[in-house]
C-alpha cells in the first residue's frame, strides 16, 4: 500500500545508482529539453508567425524564413509539416506558403462505411471532384491478389482529387473489374464516390469493406495533386469492397490529408462477468 511517505527511486544508468523520484524527474526534464529545445523553439516561432499572419496571406519564402528563424531549410520544412498536417498552412509548389483560415474538419467513426461526400455534408462542407481520370490497366500481382483475379487481366482504374471548400483534401483511386463499372457509366452522374454510385445503382448488393489504415509519405504525383510537398504524411485507407455474394468488387486506395479529417473508433469492452 502507498502512503504519503512512500519513497520512489529510479535507476540512473550513467552513475549506476538509485535516484529519488524528484531528482530523476528533473534529470529527465533536463535531458528532454537538451534534445528538443531547438526544434521546440522553431515550433513556437512558427506558431506565433502563423497566428500573426492573416488568412490568405503568403509567408516569406523558404530561404528568407529559414534565415529569419536561424535554422536550415531542411529543419524548417520539417517544422512546417506539422502545421500543414493540422490545416493551418497550405504550401503550393512554385508559388509559396499561405496561411489558411479556420477550417472545418470532416469527422467520422469508422464503424460504418460512408463516402466523403456524405461525411462532408454532415460537417457543413461543400465537396466537389477534381479532374477524373479513368483508364484501363492490367492487374499487377497486388491488385490480382486483392481482387481474386489473374495477373494481367483487364481492370478499370478511377483516379480523382476530392475538394472540400475548394481545397484538395483527398486523392482517391478505385480499381475494379470492367464488368462492375464501365467508363460509359461514369460519364453520367458520377460525382466522385464509387460507393455512392454502386449503392444508388443497387447492383451488386454491397455487404462490407475490409480496410487497412496506415500513415504514408506522399509520392511526387500525389503531392502535386493535393498541392503539398513530396514526403508529407498522409492517411492511407487500403480497402476491399465485398458484395453479398462474397466477391471482392473494388480495391481502393484513399489518401487523406490529416488536418482535414478526424477519424475515431468506438470499441466495445468485453464483459466476462465477475470472477467471484
Amino acid at each position: 500500500m502507498l502512503t504519503a511517505s512512500t519513497s520512489f527511486r529510479f535507476w540512473n544508468r550513467r552513475s549506476s545508482r538509485l535516484l529519488p523520484f524528484k531528482a530523476a524527474e528533473i534529470m529527465v526534464k533536463q535531458q528532454h529539453q537538451k534534445v528538443e529545445h531547438p526544434f521546440s523553439r522553431l515550433q513556437i516561432e512558427l506558431d506565433r508567425l502563423i497566428r500573426e499572419t492573416k488568412p490568405g496571406e503568403r509567408l516569406l519564402s523558404e530561404p528568407q524564413l529559414a534565415r529569419q528563424l536561424g535554422v536550415s531549410r531542411a529543419t524548417l520544412r520539417e517544422g512546417m509539416r506539422t502545421f500543414e498536417a493540422q490545416g493551418w498552412i497550405r504550401r503550393k509548389q512554385g508559388v509559396g506558403t499561405f496561411v489558411v483560415g479556420e477550417t472545418k474538419v470532416i469527422e467520422s467513426g469508422l464503424e460504418v462505411l460512408e463516402s466523403i461526400e456524405r461525411l462532408a455534408n454532415r460537417s457543413g462542407l461543400t465537396v466537389s471532384m477534381g479532374d477524373l481520370l479513368v483508364s484501363e490497366k492490367q492487374a499487377d500481382p497486388v491488385e490480382a491478389e486483392n481482387l481474386n483475379v489473374q495477373v494481367g487481366c483487364s481492370l478499370v482504374q478511377i483516379s480523382r482529387v476530392i475538394y472540400a471548400d475548394e481545397r484538395p483534401v483527398a486523392y482517391l483511386v478505385d480499381i475494379l473489374p470492367p464488368d462492375i463499372l464501365t467508363e460509359q457509366e461514369l460519364s453520367a452522374g458520377f460525382t466522385g464516390s464509387v460507393l455512392d454510385f454502386l449503392q444508388k445503382r443497387g447492383d451488386p448488393v454491397l455487404d462490407r469493406s475490409f480496410t487497412e489504415i496506415q500513415a504514408v509519405p506522399a509520392t511526387a504525383a500525389i503531392a502535386r495533386s493535393l498541392e503539398i510537398q513530396r514526403g508529407d504524411v498522409l492517411l492511407l485507407f487500403t480497402a476491399r469492397l465485398i458484395d453479398s455474394a462474397e466477391w471482392v468488387i473494388d480495391y481502393s486506395l484513399s489518401y487523406f490529408l490529416p488536418g482535414y479529417f478526424r477519424f475515431h473508433v468506438i470499441r466495445r469492452i468485453e464483459n466476462k462477468g465477475s470472477r467471484y
